[in-house]
């Protein structure tokens, strides 16, 4: 049975009555904001356990535009004794955080949990049902406007199918990770993922994530770094698209060769059609003031050494992650093992069962001590 809820008090009776586990998806809209806008969450309610595919769970598709949906939601989320099934969650994560003023905890990522079965990385929910358990859904609906109301009967059958097999996905992967001692794994991986988006804080060095910034000279580095660093707090301060603000081409171009002065800062922006001439004081001031972090900034590594030093590292856990039957990138990512390379003493995804995994055979190419693991 598949209900549309406008009415808050309805969520209120579910958590008199917690069930013991949710499906939980939502659908949300981020084209012309910072902020994702949540526009539908969907709420699967049925028996964690020996489900079956077959079982036809109760959904409610929850109208977070509705007045007082949002403090409703919140009570449901921060239910600890609700467990919440979700796959691939981290946008999610975002939408319901910024909207409702809390996360679902406890967590059980379906994505998640697939990786460190060994079944696949970074897997779609669709190809997950497909794979696991033979059940094909619709994707029809993917690139819809969620916001309009009404919504359609088409987009309330595609919400409605993506939390409908959530519990099933949950049952048959629940007992793969248990099979292979792993349940603990997924645990500090979502938890992990709960305490970063309750933060919301951004990347610290986002320069690292443009592949342009290793051909810029170290002030170079420093001045996109601070342009970024800008970017975003202007961005999430007035709720609107990093690129609306300014876009990575034109930020890669003022760190490479800046204007001399704030008359040709002027010139350079009315030069480009897509340029924020309004905000020139403002970048103009960005590029000029130091950080009080900029000395510590990484820069892009590239050359030879990094690379074969790279290389070691990676064969490393490669060679461990085949050993284990993870897919590649699950035990530890590239930023992860540049991080290491850096000097970070195992940051975070890698402080926890991944050290335990890793260190005994990274440490000696580090020069690190071995601790107890």
């Amino acid at each position: 049975m598949t209900r549309l809820i406008t009415d808050p008090a309805a969520l209120q009776a579910l958590s008199a009555s917690p069930p013991a586990a949710i499906g939980l998806d939502t659908e949300f809209v981020r084209e012309r904001t910072y902020w994702p806008q949540l526009a539908l969450v969907q709420i699967a309610i049925g028996d964690v356990h020996d489900v079956g595919v077959d079982a036809e769970p109760s959904i409610l598709l929850i109208d977070p535009l509705a007045p007082g949906m949002c403090e409703a939601l919140a009570a449901v989320l921060a239910d600890t004794r609700i467990l919440k099934i979700m796959h691939s969650a981290s946008e999610d994560l975002v939408a319901l955080g910024h909207a409702c003023k809390a996360l679902p905890r406890p967590l059980f990522d379906t994505q998640i949990a697939a990786a460190l079965c060994g079944i696949g990385a970074g897997l779609g929910y669709q190809r997950l049902l497909q794979d696991m358990l033979g059940i094909i859904v619709d994707k029809g609906e993917t690139r819809s406007d969620w916001l309009r109301r009404p919504l359609s009967d088409a987009q309330l059958r595609y919400a409605a199918d993506d939390v409908r097999h959530l519990a099933a996905a949950h049952d048959a992967l629940a007992a793969r990770l248990r099979a292979l001692d792993r349940s603990h794994w997924l645990d500090e991986d979502c938890a992990r993922m709960l305490d970063n988006a309750a933060r919301e804080e951004g990347d610290p060095w986002p320069h690292l994530g443009q592949r342009a910034t290793q051909f810029l000279d170290r002030d170079g580095q420093i001045r996109l770094l601070r342009l970024l660093r800008w970017r975003e707090g202007y961005a999430r301060d007035r709720d609107r698209p990093r690129s609306w603000i300014l876009d990575n081409e034109l930020a890669h171009l003022l760190a490479r060769t800046p204007p001399r002065d704030e008359s040709a800062l002027q010139a350079l922006l009315e030069a480009h059609p897509k340029a924020p001439r309004k905000l020139d004081g403002q970048i103009w001031q960005a590029l000029r003031t130091p950080l009080p972090d900029e000395d510590q900034a990484p820069s892009p590594r590239g050359d030879d050494r990094d690379r074969q030093a790279y290389k070691r590292l990676q064969q490393a856990v490669a060679a461990r992650s085949a050993e284990l039957g993870l897919p590649d990138g699950v035990l530890a990512s590239r930023r992860w093992i540049e991080a290491l390379m850096d000097g970070s003493d195992w940051p975070g995804a890698l402080s926890g069962w991944r050290r335990g995994q890793l260190e005994s055979a990274l440490a000696p190419l580090l020069d690190l001590p071995t601790g107890d693991v």
